[in-house]
């Protein structure tokens, strides 16, 4: 009689350990896959972000050699002009 209770307590010791065991686990899996979603959504931004910047940077190579680039260039970077140019100053910066 008593062996068959001290059986009973400990399968049901063993049943409540194992259930702790899995529940434990089950959260500590939730926890690792959000961690991993929220990187997935970082890393998702930082693509985009670069695509936007190598789109940029294709139309900027595909302009290069315009006329129109080499002028703009010529006047925001080196401050040239084209002769007979007026140039206007804003002095308030």
């Amino acid at each position: 009689m008593k062996n068959k209770k001290l059986m009973l307590i400990l399968k049901r010791i063993v049943i409540v350990a194992i259930a702790i065991y899995v529940l434990y686990t089950f959260f500590a899996q939730q926890q690792t896959l959000n961690a991993y979603k929220a990187d997935e959504e970082r890393y998702q931004e930082q693509i985009a972000a670069e695509e936007e910047r190598n789109e940029e940077l294709n139309q900027t190579k595909s302009n290069i050699n315009s006329k129109e680039y080499i002028e703009e260039i010529a006047r925001d970077k080196l401050d040239m002009y084209l002769p007979n140019e007026k140039v206007y100053i804003d002095i308030s910066k």
